[in-house]
């Protein structure tokens, strides 16, 4: 049986310089210098040395195997500073569904990284994937759910993170209004929405209040929000998403801190044999939070979860060891 073994938190963190020692067999040695890392890191993370090594400078990649809110728990983050003008944020969309793996090889250039994407049903994005200008898929413009016993449309506002030109991040609740899917709106709040309640109007420019044009040119789109602002705001009831939203499951998310260093979390789940089980989304949003993220949204989870770096998995997929094919993905690239 798996002993709880609390250590005292250390973290030390190094890489190579180019300047060498001789070691008692006569050979080079390469003393370690110290990382610094692009996040502030709690109790239990680390840099992961093994997943970063051959990683450019700005791309960081941190990792965390112990217990976390009273279970075992592991996790990998890559983190990136979207300020540097070397990093491609690429949201990409199959006509059939590949997994993350197969998304990472069959890119061409240089790719450091990939998530899975938002939520899908066969072949069919039901989030947004915009890259370029360009959207392939809409967030869902409507679900439906049980009102006064019928079968009823709801206009749901859910969130998406985007980037500009300039690789600068921002999350929002958004919709595509209108009859095409380019013109996308943002909005401060999410539309009131919630099941068992009569559906809000169908979101345009003047409702929810203070909607605007949505600038960033490629997003990725999921469901709810996590943190916004700086603050834990997890809005399923509004966004209509409950996909075992209180049970412990593989997660995966996509957020930024205040200097703009954007990151990618995949934590491992469903996985009995290493009691590895997963953690629910409120302690999604707590991890980001204490990882520095001030902005984050949920992208599938479950089976889908998979966070590939430097062409190897890193968390065990959740669909007993393999990879679940989705439609959506995100690529981190050199530009």
């Amino acid at each position: 049986m798996r002993k709880l073994l609390l250590l005292p938190f250390a973290v030390i963190c190094f890489s190579c310089s180019k300047k060498t020692t001789t070691g008692g067999g006569g050979g080079p040695v390469t003393p370690p210098v110290p990382v610094t890392p692009l996040i502030t890191l709690p109790q239990g993370w680390k840099y992961n040395t093994t997943y970063s090594t051959g990683l450019p400078n700005g791309i960081q990649v941190f990792s965390f195997d112990s217990v976390y809110n009273g279970k075992f728990t592991k996790a990998f983050c890559l983190t990136y500073d979207s300020k540097l003008d070397r990093f491609e944020f690429k949201p990409v969309l199959s006509a059939t569904a590949k997994t993350p793996m197969n998304f990472f090889s069959q890119e061409t250039g240089v790719t450091y990284a990939c998530i899975n994407g938002g939520y899908f049903g066969g072949n069919s994005s039901y989030s947004l994937v915009k890259y370029n200008n360009t959207v392939s898929s809409p967030n869902i413009k409507s679900v439906n759910r049980t009102y006064n016993g019928t079968s009823t449309p709801y206009y749901t506002t859910r969130a998406a993170f985007g980037v500009s030109n300039t690789g600068v991040p921002s999350v929002a609740w958004v919709y595509s209004i209108g009859a095409g899917n380019d013109n996308i709106y943002s909005y401060p709040l999410p539309s009131p929405n919630a099941e068992g309640s009569a559906p809000q109007p169908v979101p345009d420019a003047a409702f929810p209040a203070g909607g605007a044009s949505w600038p960033p040119v490629s997003a990725i789109g999921g469901s709810p929000m996590l943190i916004k602002d700086g603050s834990i705001n997890i809005a399923d009831v509004q966004e209509l998403i409950n996909i075992n939203n209180t049970t412990s499951r593989p997660r995966s998310a996509i957020g930024y801190n205040a200097n703009g260093i954007g990151m990618l979390l995949a934590v491992e789940g469903d996985n009995t044999t290493a009691g590895y089980n997963g953690i629910n989304l409120s302690e999604l949003a707590n991890m980001l939070q204490s990882l520095s993220c001030t902005h984050a949204i949920n992208l599938d989870g479950g089976g889908s979860t998979s966070l590939v770096i430097a062409n190897r998995l890193t968390v065990r997929p959740g669909d007993n060891g393999t990879e679940r094919p989705v439609v959506s993905a995100l690529l981190i690239k050199q530009k």
